[in-house]
């Protein structure tokens, strides 16, 4: 077993453990009836799991797909290679996914700036593009020739002009430097809360209070490019209902599986390394006892370094 330094909160596998937990993934088999699908984990490889999924399947889809650069995932290697042909493997699993989702679904998908170059033209095929989304990624060292990289893209797709949007379940909490008061006097446009003065705005398409896991927070894996549960509840809160069905294609260490379970959604998720399959697993087993979201409290989402 891995010794962890004292405030390493960083979520780990056993030998044993990656064996059990696998275990209980689901997998689509030839002349099998089809398993159930509801808040499971699939164990295999995406293209194949996709063609087995039932028509008008899923509420919201959020997807972190392979961006277009060489990474290792586990023992599989996805290369970096020209657009075209990145293109090309976008509109391979995305069309599969038009048919699995609702008439009434939205679409997050997340990339690199590199990768954003052609999502919105693959994926405006099948989906209307609402809007781009763009996140501060605050990690990882300066590059010595050029701009550090700490902007990431998320496009928000709906599958027709009927969709959900719940503006008031992802204002932001932010504090008022300017309380301004009416002429009686009373707060104007702000509250007072915990002993300060804030106000809840409606959120915009730059997100800057988001922090990317690392080794001290509780929901840090080792995958190489987890994103943060925060990140994903912003998206699962605004364009789905209690409930809903929420679809992960490629859900890696299963932060959109554990994210709508926390949140009271139902969910689907597939992988195809059996580490990262077992990773998910585990973390939704911890969600039964920590339901919490860092940096989202009572209904609120807080600022970046805020008092969590």
């Amino acid at each position: 077993m891995i010794k962890k330094a004292p405030r390493n909160k960083t979520i780990y596998l056993s030998p044993k453990e990656e064996i059990a937990l696998s275990r209980r993934a689901v997998k689509f088999a030839p002349f099998r009836e089809a398993p159930q699908l509801e808040n499971q984990i699939i164990w295999q490889d995406t293209f194949y799991a996709l063609r087995h999924i039932p028509d008008n399947f899923a509420d919201l889809m959020v997807v972190d797909p392979p961006y277009n650069l060489t990474k290792n995932f586990g023992k599989n290697i996805f290369y970096r290679t020209d657009l075209h042909t990145y293109k090309k493997w976008l509109d391979k699993w995305l069309a599969q996914t038009a048919r699995i989702l609702k008439p009434n679904a939205s679409v997050y998908i997340c990339s690199d700036w590199q990768s954003s170059l052609v999502i919105p033209e693959v994926a405006a095929k099948y989906f209307e593009l609402r809007n781009r989304i763009s996140w501060e990624r605050e990690k990882g060292r300066a590059a010595e020739n050029n701009w550090k990289n700490c902007l990431e893209d998320i496009w928000y797709f709906t599958k027709s002009d009927d969709f959900t949007f719940n503006l008031d379940a992802v204002k932001m909490q932010r504090k008022v430097l300017a309380p301004y008061r009416d002429k009686s006097g009373n707060p104007k446009d702000w509250q007072e809360a915990e002993g300060q003065k804030i106000r809840y705005t409606a959120p915009s398409n730059i997100w800057t209070d988001i922090t990317v896991p690392f080794w001290s927070m509780p929901e840090n894996t080792e995958h190489p490019t987890q994103k943060p549960e925060k990140l994903i509840a912003k998206m699962i809160l605004a364009s789905s209902n209690a409930g809903d069905m929420v679809f992960d294609p490629f859900v890696g260490s299963g932060t959109t599986a554990v994210v709508a379970k926390k949140l009271g959604r139902r969910f689907l998720g597939i992988e195809r390394e059996r580490k990262y399959v077992a990773l998910a697993l585990k973390r939704l087993d911890m969600a039964d006892g920590n339901p919490a979201i860092q940096g989202y409290e009572n209904g609120v989402f807080k600022s970046r370094n805020a008092e969590e």
